[in-house]
């Protein structure tokens, strides 16, 4: 009998550390999220797992579904209060198993099995939806898209209004949107996997996760700022890294020749940014105090040029400055004035000047002289890059109604349309082997074509420098204005650097 006793008193100590356990595995911290939970009456328990290396979650569950009056599916979750933008690069591991199998992004009510909720999805067929159940208990809906293979999800909420989008890399968004979706102020928000086979478990892999906070209505434009996401793109596999962030604005990025060192501008000074070291530290400019986001290094990275507002001599004024600091030579007489580029040979600047009320592309002497204007037709012209071999000088032009991306020859002739105006293309920036050409794309429900605002969706898109083809997306960013103004390559054409905005309660960690 006492044998026995003891016997059964270990079962119970071993059923409850099992439990304990399990407990404990559920509702672990996951990265970006609060807790992980199999949510349902799932047969076979899940479980996640984050990659500190390579910033990736695995997702492993079962579940039958997440259809009908109940869901039975894997989750890593966090609480979340307002508005919010969901972004991942999501795929299943197993090419095979149910043709009904699921990831993406989900927001509950509860983490009760029939509560009301909103998914995107992509399916083992690569089939593509926008699911939702209005209230507790009641049947699951669908808006299923003609989009195959979506690897790009992305669900956004504003107010009780939920928007889809997504996309297979390299491609543009196809967006779906439900309204009057009431799930509460405060939500459940996460990744999930679903194997839709009650016996089976089935792994999500997740990369690029990001939750963003986006501007509010009423944010005034110049005078409030969300916060800043200093970020590096491998421009081949899209992949993204969060390297440094700031509660303020920090805006336009260039890449020092060294590559080992970034340069950006922040309430109107100059930093640099230690790559190795992850710190940035204020550049000397003087008493050139009011930089903004059009600054640019000479090709040999020996001199800095900036544009630096003077109300006094119309606005925005060019001036240059040894990239190691000192008091800066101003260069332009009068603004606006917005400088964009350097020769190779630094000998000339090209810049974007209001004159007469007209923005047009001008050149002038790198030490000062008279301005050669190179543009002179109606609209605005801007953003204009030399080639690294001189060839040519690209620029952004609102001249048919669309902003494009076009070119010129230095001289201002043979000025020819580059993009075919399906988006506002602004800032041509012209990889250092002179092979492809990166630019950011505005979407025309949300601008005019001589607008390029903070807080919108853009894309960054790739484009061989012979303009064959169709641009490829290569990153999808909540930002705009700041994002990539300036050239901001790295030295072996492989890297870019750029800024995505988030309000300050939503900053990125920094990934290292």
């Amino acid at each position: 009998m006492k044998n026995l006793k003891i016997t059964s008193l270990l079962i119970f100590v071993s059923l409850l550390l099992t439990f304990y356990d399990q407990s404990i595995a559920q509702d672990a911290k996951l990265g970006l999220f609060e807790g992980q939970s199999d949510v349902g009456a799932v047969v076979k328990p899940g479980s996640g797992t984050y990659d500190s290396k390579t910033h990736q979650y695995e997702l492993s569950g079962s579940g039958a579904n997440v259809w009908a009056d109940h869901d039975e599916f894997h989750y890593a979750w966090k609480r979340i209060k307002g508005d919010f933008l969901l972004y991942t690069r999501a795929s299943l591991v197993s090419k095979t198993g149910d043709p009904h199998r699921k990831v993406g992004w989900m927001v509950r009510t509860s983490l009760d099995g029939k509560s009301a909720h909103v998914n995107v999805c992509t399916h083992g067929d690569g089939s593509t939806s926008l699911q939702f159940r209005r209230t507790t208990g009641t049947t699951t809906e669908e808006i299923r898209t003609k989009l195959a293979g979506a690897d790009v999800i992305q669900l956004e909420r504003k107010g009780n209004i939920y928007t889809m989008r997504a996309a297979k890399f390299g491609e543009p968004f196809v967006t779906e949107q439900v309204t009057n979706l009431e799930l509460g102020e405060e939500v459940y928000v996460g990744l999930f996997v679903c194997a839709h086979n009650k016996d089976a478990l089935e792994r999500g892999m997740f990369r690029d996760v990001r939750i963003s906070v986006p501007a509010h209505d009423k944010l005034v434009a110049y005078r409030e700022y969300l916060a800043s996401n200093l970020e590096i793109l491998d421009v081949t596999t899209g992949n993204r890294q969060v390297i440094f962030n700031v509660p303020g604005s920090i805006q336009a990025p260039n890449w020092m020749p060294n590559g080992k060192t970034l340069l950006y501008n922040g309430d109107g000074l100059i930093y640099t940014f230690d790559l190795a070291k992850g710190q940035p530290t204020v550049l000397n400019t003087g008493a050139v105090k009011n930089n903004n986001n059009d600054h640019v290094l000479s090709f040999d990275g020996k001199m800095l040029g900036l544009s630096s507002g003077v109300k006094e001599l119309g606005g925005s004024i060019v001036y240059t400055v040894p990239v190691t600091g000192g008091e800066p030579k101003q260069i332009t007489p009068k603004g606006p004035s917005y400088l964009h580029g350097w020769s190779p040979d630094r000998r000339t600047l090209v810049f974007t000047g209001s004159r007469n009320n007209e923005f047009d592309i001008y050149s002038v002497p790198s030490e000062g002289g008279p301005e050669t204007k190179l543009t002179d037709v109606k609209g605005l012209d801007d953003g204009p890059e030399f080639t690294p071999d001189g060839k040519w000088i690209y620029f952004n032009s609102d001249r048919t109604g669309t902003m494009q991306i076009w070119r010129m020859k230095p001289d201002g002739s043979g000025q020819e349309a580059v993009t075919h105006g399906d988006y506002h293309d602004w800032f041509p920036h012209i990889s250092p082997d002179g092979k492809w050409i990166i630019f950011l794309s505005f979407l025309k429900e949300e601008v005019k074509s001589n607008e390029h605002p903070f807080y919108k969706h853009v894309y960054l898109r790739l484009l061989p420098i012979s303009g064959a083809g169709q641009p490829k997306v290569i990153a999808y960013i909540y930002g705009g204005q700041g994002t990539i103004n300036t050239p901001s390559w790295s030295p072996d054409s492989k890297r870019v650097a750029f800024i995505s905005n988030t309000a300050a309660t939503s900053v990125s960690p920094i990934e290292k």
